[in-house]
Order: C-alpha cells, then structure tokens, then sequence
C-alpha cells in the first residue's frame, strides 16, 4: 500500500510539473530558437544538466515548449473526440433500428484500420502542422468514446428512472443530459485519462516523421528525430526528450489505473 502511494504521489507530481510547464513555460525567459554556434553538442554538466542540441539550442527550453505543445494537443484532441464520440455513441444506442447499425458499421470500419496508421495517412493528405495534427488525431479517437457510450447507455436505457422520464413526456434532449451522461460518465472519464496518453505518443510519432509539429517550434517528438543523427556523439539529444516522453505517458496511465479503481469500473 506504502508503494502504491508513493508511486501515485509521484506520478501526481510528474503531472503537475508537466501542466505547469505547458501553462505558464512562456512566461518564463525562455529562448528555444536561440541558435549559439559555441555550444553546439555541448554535453550536460552540473551548471546545465540538459545541454544543449546540435544548433547550440537549449535543451532545457525546448523540452518546456514541447510540453506546451503535447500539452494542448492531447487536450484539444481528447475533448473534440470526447464530446463527439459520446454524443454519437449515446444517440445511436437511445435510438436504435438503422441508424444505430450505421453507427456500428461505421465505427467497425475505423476500427478496422491501425489507429496510427490511419491519422498518418490523414496527416499526410492534410499536411503538416498543429491544426491538422489534431484534427487527424480528433478523426481516429472519437470512434473509442462512441463505442464505450452506446455500450454504457444500452445497458441502462431501460432502468426504471429513465422510464419513467420517457413516460412524463420528457424530451429525449433533457433524458440524455440529466439521466443517461451523467451515468455513463465514470467509464468515459477514464476513456479520456488513457487517451491522453495515447494522443501524447501519437502526436510525438508523427512530429518524429515529419508530419506534425513542424522547426523550429519544439515537439519532443521532433526533438528526438534530430538527436537521431547524434546518438553515438550527443545521446543526451534523444535521452531528454524520450525521458519527458516517457515519465508523462507512464504517470498519465498510472493515474488512469488508480481512477478506474477509484471509481470502481471494471474492463
């Protein structure tokens, strides 16, 4: 139990570190596009421990952008794909018939497909650059949250509260608001927790090919496709970013772990 604890605390921490950094890094005096030609590849020492990369950019600074960056995207992309795969999931179960075996035939299509794949293709045809990455991302995740809110509202659309709404004559608008969402929000909630971590990987693999955030603004992914080059000469290039990648990612699905037993949902 002392271990889970610890490992929630920190996980807790990481996490804040990383809002921190997305929400209020601009204000600090960062320069991340600051090219210093005496400090190209200069490796980590006690007064810098992050370094610098191969045009004499700071480390350090980068590494705060790019959380901004990852920051914002996972949290655009995963509220877009939230509001629209639940409100799509929930209206195919309430209603039923053909428009709810277009829904399902639809989503079997999308998930017929590799996720990452297919926003790779998406952002291929749409470009590069932050918009469309998470316009990418927004058309590959919704269809997660669409499948978990029609599964969660068929299994209570015949409670007897819900019913009896129907038989007052309420609205079908106000049965979903007041008393189906609110219900089914626990499994979506930490639908979103994991997604967030799954859209933080995504947007880093398609910067580190080219086809999200685009140089000179920072992108852990970007920042570990240029330290590629250097791997054997500058390590530290590829280590910082990846680190940050990593301790991010793993502390978003440790929280989403101790939600889903907190709230005691069950896969």
């Amino acid at each position: 139990m002392r271990s889970q604890s610890t490992s929630f605390w920190l996980a807790s921490s990481i996490l804040l570190l990383w809002c921190l950094a997305a929400l209020f890094g601009r204000h600090l005096d960062l320069a991340p596009n600051s090219v210093n030609l005496e400090r190209i590849l200069t490796p980590p020492t006690l007064q810098n421990c992050f370094a610098y990369d191969d045009l004499g950019r700071s480390i350090f600074d980068r590494l705060i952008i790019g959380a901004r960056t990852s920051f914002f995207v996972s949290l655009w992309v995963v509220s877009l794909s939230a509001v629209f795969g639940t409100l799509v999931g929930t209206i195919a179960a309430w209603r039923g018939g053909w428009f709810d075996l277009a829904i399902v035939r639809i989503i079997d299509i999308f998930l017929a497909f590799p996720g990452i794949l297919l926003a790779i293709a998406l952002a291929g045809i749409l470009g590069p650059g932050i918009n469309n990455i998470i316009i990418a991302l927004t058309v590959v995740g919704w269809v997660g949250f669409a499948r978990l809110a029609r599964a969660q509202t068929l299994s209570i659309k015949k409670r007897e509260h819900i019913q009896a709404a129907i038989a007052l004559g309420t609205p079908t608008h106000k049965t979903l608001r007041r008393h189906v969402i609110p219900l089914i929000m626990a499994p979506l909630i930490i639908e979103a927790t994991f997604g967030i971590a799954g859209v933080i990987i995504a947007e880093a693999g398609l910067s580190f090919l080219g086809l999200g955030i685009q140089p000179p603004t920072a992108s852990w992914g970007t920042m570990i496709k240029d330290g590629t080059r250097y791997m054997l000469v500058a390590p530290h290039m590829v280590f910082a970013p990846g680190l940050a990648l990593c301790l991010v990612v793993l502390s978003v699905n440790m929280l989403g772990d101790k939600l889903r037993d907190w709230m005691d949902i069950n896969e």
